[in-house]
Formats: C-alpha cells, structure tokens, sequence
C-alpha cells in the first residue's frame, strides 16, 4: 500500500491556492478599505464645501481648489515629462552592443529583469516625481496668485528702479520657477546617467572610451541646461540684494544693499552671469565637439570665480575700504533703508516733537485745573477687573468672560462718548454640571449677553454696591442698561471652540433666571444635517459616529463649527494676517465681533525686516491674549482690512480699510466680491472702529530706531529707544499699550488714542511717549505723535518703584495682609500735561471676603515729583499738586459783605464783547507757541489758561445779562 504519511516528521500538507470563497472575501474586503479611505478624503473636502458655501464665501474655496489643482497638474506633468523624456532619450540612444567586460556582464543581469516591465517602470519613476513636484508647487498658491494679479506699487527701489512690486510679487514666483528649474534638470541628469549606464551608454571600469558619443551629447545638454539656469540665478540675485536679509553691527537686522553689496557683491553678479553663459555654451557645442574637455575647464573656471569673485573679493573690500571708514561708506546705503522702512511700516510721518516732560513747578495750579480735561482717566484697569465680572456678572457657572477685557467708547447718559470696559459672558462648558455628548453639543450651545462698566470710575455710593467695584452700565441676565435692544445671544465668541448642533428636535438651554428658559436655533449659519450624506460626512470629519444615527439629529438641524472669530476671519481670507485681539461691540441691535486684519509682504526693497510673532508680544500675551499666529518676517505691513463676524449668526464681512494698499488691490482682483468697499461701513459700525494694537506694537518697536532719520545718528545709535518692560508685572515682558481718550499738546479736545511710553536704550528714565489718533471717525485717524523728553524724568519702572516705597503703601500692604488680602496694581497711564507727564495708576485690592479686585487707592506723580497714594483721584491730584480745594475752585456770584479780593463777573453785551477778544487773543497766542521751533509749551500753557479763564467770563455775561434800566 503506498506511504500516506508524510515520512517521519507527520503528514504532509498540501499549500495551494485560496478557494474562491477565500478570494472573493479578501478581494471585498480589499475594495471596501478603499472605498472607506475614499471616504474619508472625500468626508474633508466635501465638508469644507459646506462650511464655504454656508458662510457665502464658496468663490474662495473653489479660487484656491482649482488654483492648488491646476499647479499640481502643470507642474506635476512638466516634471514627469521633463524626467520620462530624458530617461527614454537615454534608453533610445543605448549602443547596439554592450563592451564585452565584467561591468557589462553583471548589468545584464539587471537589464533582462528589467526588460519585460520599462514601460511599468518608466510610467512609476515618473509617476513618483511628478506627484512629489506637484505635491509641492500647490504649494506656491499665493506666490501664483499674488503675480499673475500684481498690481503697481507706484514706487521704485533706489538702486534698480525697480517697482516695489516686482519685488513684492514677480520675484518670488521667478525664484520658484528656477528652482523648479533646477530640479528638473538634477533629476533628468541623474535619471538619464543611470539609464545610460545601465545600457552600456556610460561605463566605468570598462576598458576604452568612458562614455558613446550619444551620451556624451545628452549629459553635455542636461549640463548645459543646468549652467544656464545657474546664469538666471547670478542675474536675478542681482535684484535679490534689494531684500536680502544681513547682519549689520551698528543696526543689528539689516535688508537691502550695504557699500559692499553695490560696489563687490553686485559687480561680482555679472560677472558670474557672463561667465555662466560662456559655460553653457561650451556644453552644448559638446554637440558637435564630442569630447568634454572645454566644459569641464569652463566649469572649472565658473566654480573658481565664483570663490574668488563672488566670496573673496567681497570680503577685501569689507576689509580694507568699508572697515577703516564704515560710517562714510554706509551713510547712502543707511539713508536709503531708513526712507524704505519708515514708508513700509507706515511711520514716515512720525517726527519727534521736542517736550520738556518736566513741567513748571510754579504752575501748580494750572496744572491741577488742567487736570481733569487732559484725560478720561481709565481707573478701570480692563486687564485686571476681570474676575470682577465674573464674580459680579458671571450668573451660572457654564459661563466665562475673558482674562482680558476690552475698552471700547459708548455714549453715557449725556449723549457724549465715554470709555468703557466690555465683555461678553460666553459659554463655558467645563462649568456645565453634568458632561454628556447631549449636553456639550446640544443643550450648552451659547453664551448670553454682554456686560459693560465705566472705564473712569467704579462704586463709590455703598448703597449702589460694594465700594471699589465696577460700575456697570449694562449688567443682569438677560442685561439691561445703556447698550438699549440688542440679540444677547452670542453663538460665536473668542471662548466658543467646540461645535454645536442647533434648530433641530433637541431644545437648547437659552439662560436660567427664574426658571429654565429654552429656545431653537433661528439663525442661517452652520451646515443643515437634514441629508444622510452630510450627516456621514460630518460623522467622519469630527471621528463621532453619533451625529449619524442619533436621534437628537432631525429635521432642521445645523451644525456650528469654526466658531472663533479669528477662525472665521482666517479661513475666508487666508491671505491676510489677523490681529491678536477681537473685540465685541454692540451695533445695530446686534454684537459684532471686529476683526483687525492685515496685508504684508516680505518683498519691499530695503525695508528691515520683523517677526511679527516676537514684536507684538508683551505682559499680556503670555497667557491671557493671542499673539498674531503668523510668525514669518514681514518687511511692509498694513492695517487693510476691517473685518466683522456677527455673534449671533457667524456672518463675516470683509471691508476694504487701506483703500491705497496695492497689497489688498492684488488679493481683491484674485478673489473679486469678497472684500467690500469702505463705503459699505455703517456709521454705528465706523463709531467702534479704533487703531489695532499689533500694528501700533510692530510700529513702536521699529520706532525705537527708526525714529532717526539722519544716517550718522542712526549708526551711532545714540538716540536708540526701548519699549519698557511693564512695571505692574514681575516678569520682564513689554508694557502693552493702552487706549485711553486723552488731550495730546496742542488739541484742544480729547481723542480716542492708543499709547505707549519709550525709555532711552539701556536707561530707565522716560525717553519719550507715543500716541496714535485711534478714532476711526477722527480726521487724523492713524496720525502718530511723537514727544521726545528733553529733561530727565522717571520712567514708568523708576515711578512703580518710587511707589512702592511710599510709606502710605507699606502701611497699605501690611493692612491687606492683615485681612488675607494683597495688592494689585493696575495700568500705569502716562499722561502729557502742561510741559510735563502725569502717571496715573489705579491699586486694587483682592482677596478677603471678596476674591476680585476692588478699586481702593489712586496713585499720581508728575513731572519727577514723589508719587502720591490715596483714596480717590480727586485726593491724589489735590496732593500732586499741592492744591487742597478743588480742581477749579469758582469765585461766588455775589462777594460776601466786606470781601473785596475779587469782584463778581461782569455782565452785559461789552462784557461778553470783551470776554471774546481775550478769548481769541488767547487762542492766537497759543497758536503762535505751536508754531515756534522749538515749540515753547510754557507760553502755550498760558495761553490755554488765558483762554480758559476769557471763555468762562463770557459764559457768565451770557448766563447773567446786566440788568435793564427802569423806565
């Protein structure tokens, strides 16, 4: 009988192929992975689809789709042909016979295996680059973008006449195309050398010839092609001097060209260009010469000169004629990257205004009656009442307000503007008691109502609440106050991250006050769910399986996402740069979130270069606002765009600012109807406007150079400024600047201004004081004032520690102390008055029976005087300037019997007459200090009290008509 056993070890096994069972079951399985990871590709792309076409911005999605797309596939075929064609060039130009030698016979090995599969294997190699390539050039969208719509700048570059814009938008695209170039060129001449070793056509240990005259033609080309493209780069480096970035001692950041870049460095440049093109010729005339030996010396030669000429040379003439004379040699070059700057960052105007800072000391007086009009002091600190809302206004738990707040101006009940501290109690849902899908998503979905305060007093009356807190002006649940009707309810908000699913079958929780309030959804925004596919999509996108089968999800359903208005702002208009901080406000009946947005360019000749990310942060970026996201080096920056996104609905607008930004005009003809004109501004909305603070900080910081315009004091760097650090934070981070409605020397009434101190470089005494028109109803909106200190006085660092040593406040630290308490100080405001600067710094109080900050003393110094601590500011102004009655004490109407110091105001129509004419000489008087140069602020001091004192006769004639004689 045969041997049915498989021999000692056991059974043999028999291993044959799968049963068609098996087969159809892997080859299902197979297709439905790659329907699912089909799926999920598709899942993202159609729900951004969504997401456009329900913001009404879809034109941006489909710009950028099919500019991405048709990148991807004219670069991605030109590098796969460009590859194919060479590497069949190669095969095509293989010699009939192969030497007879060891090499050639262990290629054949490789060339039979490879024989029955060149065309699978053409098709990968080119298939592979040309989706890297493509993969890659979707990445120059903006670059594309930004040249085939590039509009003039009007200005030219001083070294090639050159217009800005062919730095801004034309450079860039031809530096990638050469680097596209070039890699075209190394991969076709590695693809095509391997082919022809492969082949037979390149041989390395053969004997004879190294290479046939076929390939020594087609290398010669590729070589000749890479030469040439070498040539272009010398040519355009040339221009590339215009915005190359260097280290330069005597400035630090240096762009543009130095004495050694024009007189060495580009010289070099042509040179090498002509030199290059020398070289490509002799590789292609390899064509016909058949031998390698002139290129090679010619290359030889372009790589020695490019030592020499491009990199020794350069270095002697740094050595010996810049170094021994560095500040004659740099002066033009200086001159010309101080005119660039200032015009790209939008600060040329800035001049430096001589002021003493010190003040008359026998003034006194006038000092104290000026007082009150020089500023609306903001006692209400908005980066530290926060925990004051929250504890006072906060009303639920799975509510918040920001760490920071915002200042904003609306009209008090006198109809005149006023500073005001505003928040908005956004949801929370880390408060929400119990945490659920349903809840986070369903139930918690928006925040109510906005709360505001006075921004230059809190309580004082105990009766009206705790003494030291805000005063608010709008406050409750839902709030009432002077914001009048408004939609409380605030989908979108800087704290709402995470999506909702609203206006289906499941109620939303509107607000808890006596009861529990629900509501539904009314708005147009979010994505409907009603359909399967979008419900799969979104299942998909947002890894929850739940959104597609559950039942909370129905008919009239929506999903909100991309809530933040920095989100929203961003993905409608990925070319621009958003400010750090929106801010809300109340118009139309609506809370719109305002969005500051800008235009940059990294391209504009011989402007010094920022990283946006490093200036705009200070004490308060750290953890409680955002720093622009961008952290790329920018060298032009312009506050283009307003933008607003309705908390309530999502909407985003987009409004042209800068209507002279050649920037935004290039952005606008690549995505035409998405930025609307500045006229489309409705005044309610143009009254909350103001300047951003990231463009004043980018600004501010450049200012601390760029202030000089004179190329020998630049150098020397004599009258180099700094930004100080804050003086009310341990760490050591830059103050941030503060909107405060103040009286600059000069104006006549307060503006609406942002403001910020500067302290002379490495020095702690007030070196000068900046402030920028942020009104956007005001002629002189963007208009910045420089005060450059001429006498010595402390700066903020030396007031706040001045303060601390104030006996009164040791005794006022030790009591709060004593009741578990501490002391906080709010923003130190600096404030010019009468030749000189007032500090005002409000001190709060917190802890003890009420864990916020409470308002308790007011802290004053002026002109390099002791710092005074007190209770009010009234008192404190009283103190500063020795003055122990009021601010404008009033004379009575009628004298009391035997008192003939000062006699009653005079009335009647030659009163007023007279009252007039000394009013309007004491305006020419003050208009004559203005224009002296130097401006003499003392007889402006004068005159203003001059004035003051002739308006207040000639409102008492008016208000007290002598009387008519008796008939």
């Amino acid at each position: 009988m045969p041997d049915r056993g498989g021999g000692p070890t056991g059974p043999r096994i028999r291993v044959g192929r799968p049963t068609r069972r098996v087969r159809t079951l892997l080859m299902t399985l197979g297709v439905l992975a790659v329907l699912a990871m089909a799926f999920v590709m598709f899942a993202g792309f159609w729900t951004d689809w969504l997401w456009y076409r329900s913001v009404h911005y879809s034109s941006v999605f489909t710009t950028t789709l099919w500019t991405k797309v048709g990148l991807f596939a004219v670069f991605g075929l030109l590098m796969a042909t460009a590859v194919g064609l060479n590497i069949w060039l190669a095969h095509r130009l293989r010699p009939p016979l192969s030497a007879m030698s060891l090499e050639q016979q262990s290629l054949d090995r490789y060339r039979m295996s490879i024989a029955p599969y060149k065309k699978w294997v053409l098709l990968a190699i080119t298939s592979l680059v040309g989706l890297i390539a493509g993969a890659s050039a979707t990445g120059q969208w903006r670059t594309w973008l930004m040249w085939v719509n590039g509009v003039s700048f009007g200005q030219k570059d001083p070294q090639f006449q050159m217009d800005v814009s062919f730095y801004a938008f034309d450079l860039p695209w031809y530096r990638f195309l050469l680097g596209f170039g070039f890699a075209a060129a190394v991969l076709s001449l590695i693809a095509a050398a391997l082919t022809h070793y492969l082949y037979g056509g390149l041989r390395i240990t053969s004997p004879g010839a190294r290479a046939t005259g076929a390939a020594t033609g087609h290398l010669s080309v590729l070589l000749g092609v890479f030469v040439s493209l070498k040539a272009v780069a010398y040519w355009l480096d040339r221009y590339g001097l215009a915005v190359k970035s260097s280290d330069f001692k005597a400035t630090g950041n240096w762009t543009g060209l130095r004495y050694v870049d024009a007189n060495a460095y580009l010289p070099a440049k042509t040179i090498l260009f002509c030199i290059a093109v020398i070289c490509a010729v002799l590789f292609f005339a390899t064509l016909w010469r058949r031998t390698w030996q002139l290129p090679v010396i010619g290359f030889g030669l372009m790589v020695l000169s490019a030592i020499l000429i491009g990199g020794l040379y350069p270095a002697i003439v740094q050595k010996f004629q810049v170094q021994p004379n560095e500040q004659a040699k740099e002066s033009p070059y200086i001159k010309k990257n101080i005119e660039a700057t200032r015009h790209a960052y939008g600060i040329d105007s800035a001049k430096p205004e001589d002021y003493s800072g010190k003040g008359d000391p026998k003034r006194k007086a006038q000092q104290r009656a000026a007082a009150p009009t020089a500023a609306s002091y903001r006692l209400v600190d908005s980066n530290v009442v926060s925990p004051a809302f929250q504890q006072l206004q906060q009303e639920r738990k799975y509510y918040q307000f920001p760490a920071t707040l915002d200042v904003d101006r609306y009209n008090g009940p006198d109809g005149k503007p006023q500073d005001t501290v505003i928040g908005l109690r956004e949801l929370n849902i880390t408060g929400i008691q119990k945490r659920n899908w349903i809840n986070d998503h369903f139930t918690y979905t928006h925040g109510y109502g906005a709360i505001a305060a006075k921004g230059t007093n809190t309580i004082t009356d105990p009766d009206k609440g705790t003494v030291g807190s805000p005063d608010f002006t709008e406050s409750g649940l839902p709030t009432s106050g002077q914001l009048g009707k408004y939609e409380q309810r605030i989908y979108y908000g800087e704290k709402t991250e995470q999506y909702s699913i609203v206006g289906g079958p499941q109620k939303e929780l509107d607000y808890e006050k006596n009861g529990e309030e629900t509501t539904s959804y009314k708005g147009k925004s979010g994505v409907n769910l009603s359909s399967p596919l979008n419900r799969a999509a979104y299942a998909v996108a947002f890894s929850e399986p739940q959104i597609l089968y559950s039942g909370a999800v129905g008919e009239g359903s929506r999903i909100l996402y991309n809530r933040t208005p920095k989100e929203r702002v961003e993905a409608v208009a990925p070319w621009l740069t958003i400010d750090g901080d929106a801010y809300p406000a109340v118009v139309d009946g609506r809370i719109q979130w305002i969005v500051d947005a800008y235009t940059t360019t990294n391209g504009y000749p011989y402007a010094s270069r920022t990283t946006l990310g490093d200036t705009t942060a200070d004490s308060l970026t750290t953890n409680q606002r955002a720093v622009v996201a961008q952290q790329n080096q920018v060298n032009y920056i312009r506050n283009s765009v307003k933008a607003t996104v309705d908390a309530y609905d999502g909407t985003v607008n987009l409004y042209q600012w800068d209507t002279k930004d050649p920037v935004l005009k290039t952005w606008m003809k690549a995505f035409p109807g998405t930025v609307k004109a500045k006229d489309k501004i409705s005044p309610e909305l143009k009254a909350h406007l103001r300047y951003p603070q990231d463009m004043f900080k980018v600004q501010r910081e450049l200012l601390t150079r760029y202030h000089v315009t004179e190329p020998e004091q630049f150098y020397s760097g004599s009258d180099a400024w700094q930004v100080p650090d804050d003086p009310t934070n341990k760490d050591t981070s830059a103050v941030p600047p503060y909107y405060l409605s103040l009286k600059m020397p000069g104006d006549t009434a307060q503006k609406f201004s942002l403001t910020t101190t500067f302290t002379p470089a490495g020095r702690p005494n007030l070196g000068a004081f900046m402030a920028v028109d942020a009104d956007a109803n005001s002629d002189k909106y963007g208009t910045i004032r420089l005060l450059r200190v001429t006498e010595t006085v402390q700066g903020p660092q030396q007031v706040q520690s001045e303060l601390n040593g104030v006996p009164e406040v040791a005794t006022f630290v030790r009591d709060l102390r004593g009741t578990d308490s501490d002391i906080e100080y709010g923003n130190l405001l600096t404030v010019p008055l009468d030749g000189g600067f007032l500090y005002i710094e409000p001190v709060y109080a917190r802890g003890g029976s009420a864990n916020y900050p409470l308002l308790k003393k007011v802290a004053v110094a002026y002109g390099g005087g002791k710092p005074v601590f007190k209770d009010s500011l009234t008192e404190a102004l009283n103190a500063v300037f020795e003055q122990n009655g009021a601010a404008q004490p009033q004379p009575p109407t009628t004298p009391p019997p035997g008192d003939t110091t000062k006699p009653p105001p005079a009335t009647g129509d030659a009163a007023l007459k007279a009252a007039i004419a000394d009013a309007q000489k004491a305006y020419d008087d003050a208009e004559a200090a203005l224009e002296k140069k130097p401006t003499d602020w003392e007889a402006y001091g004068r005159a203003q009290t001059a004035l003051q004192d002739a308006l207040e006769r000639a409102a008492a004639a008016q208000t007290n008509p002598a009387p008519k004689p008796s008939p």
